[in-house]
């Protein structure tokens, strides 16, 4: 009898080791791609910012995602430069409720016009409005980093709306993640 019970804990233990290994090598194949911006490369001048003594043309840019944790029940994207001179970083793009059965923003999504996934929300960025803000940091200040994030999330939509700051939604993603995949690119002046 006592081997019976030692032998069932042990494949309990065994089960329980492969289902979470299984999962955290399927949340670690999540992986976020662009055939517009290249990991670890410089941004071009089509999603640079226009304004702020930038001329840039501020198209958000193609990304596509593939391989989510499972049980993903929606996405959302956040671009973010943490080498901004705020104290805080700055949010370029935010973007969430999208749905679980969409893997890509096609270019200019996030731009007015742009087509974004039925229920997918942008909110507020650092600039102050909902859509893509591109790069443009101060003049010598070199270069900064463009982090763009994909969550995979437990839940079918977060209620917030255009007018949420992106704190506000990066509190509601944290709590929600179950997986989250970026790709990182460069650009100063």
């Amino acid at each position: 009898m006592r081997r019976t019970v030692v032998g069932m804990l042990a494949l309990l233990i065994v089960s329980t080791v492969l289902v979470f290994s299984t999962q955290g090598s399927w949340a670690a194949d999540f992986t976020l791609t662009s055939p517009t911006v290249e990991n670890g490369g410089t941004l071009a001048d089509a999603h640079l910012f226009k304004g702020f003594g930038c001329s840039g043309d501020n198209v958000s840019p193609a990304l596509s995602w593939s391989n989510p944790p499972s049980g993903t029940k929606s996405f959302a994207l956040m671009v973010y430069d943490p080498d901004a001179p705020t104290g805080s970083g700055w949010w370029h793009w935010v973007v969430f409720n999208i749905p679980a059965s969409v893997y890509e923003l096609a270019e200019g999504a996030g731009n007015p016009g742009g087509t974004l996934p039925a229920g997918a929300v942008q909110s507020r960025t650092d600039f102050g409005s909902p859509g893509y803000g591109g790069a443009c940091p101060p003049k010598g200040h070199g270069a900064h980093h463009y982090i763009f994030t994909v969550y995979a999330l437990d839940v079918e939509k977060i209620d917030l709306g255009p007018e949420s700051s992106a704190a506000m939604v990066g509190f509601y993603l944290n709590a929600h993640t179950l997986g989250k995949a970026s790709l990182t690119a460069t650009y100063g002046r």
